[in-house]
């Protein structure tokens, strides 16, 4: 799992004077939003990666026919009880197969590092007052052994790994 500091981050949002813009030109490294990716996917380049945060209310089978030109999937926690970012990570590692980098943002805490990892987060924003040494500590907990059951890196539950 990769710690990111959202300040020093690379991808950036395409803002103007007013805020957000509607329909950001081609860059290297834009963060836009889901309604900004709208406005310009018709017309940007297919060799510019974008990444795109997209909402935990909609239904993340929509970014399906563009995740190829996808670098990075953001997935908000607006609470930690709030898991249906769980869902759209899962629902884009194992139906979609998407290879690019997933990531946390919001309420996310130490205590949930190891269900991020298994449902195919690989990269968090910690909330500010959560320290990235005891996350990475929650998630070597079980590294050493794993878990029963499959997740979306390794499917098969622990018998059926062990079986020889």
């Amino acid at each position: 799992m990769k710690f990111i500091n959202a300040t020093t981050c690379a991808w950036k949002h395409a803002v103007g004077e007013d805020g957000p813009k509607p329909d950001p030109d081609p860059a290297p490294n834009r963060l836009l939003t889901l309604e900004q990716w709208h406005a310009v996917k018709d017309h940007w380049p297919h060799d510019v990666k974008v990444a795109i945060e997209f909402p935990n209310d909609r239904d993340i089978n929509e970014l399906a026919p563009d995740l190829h030109r996808i670098a990075l999937v953001v997935l908000e926690f607006p609470k930690w009880t709030d898991g249906r970012a769980y869902s759209q990570a899962h629902i884009l590692r194992s139906r979609h197969k998407f290879k690019g980098a997933i990531r946390a943002r919001g309420e996310v805490l130490v205590d949930m590092m190891q269900l991020l990892a298994r449902t195919g987060f690989d990269e968090v924003i910690l909330r500010g007052d959560q320290n990235p040494a005891f996350a990475q500590k929650a998630l070597d907990l079980f590294a050493p052994v794993g878990f029963y059951q499959g997740d979306v890196s390794e499917t098969r539950p622990w018998f059926l790994r062990t079986a020889a």
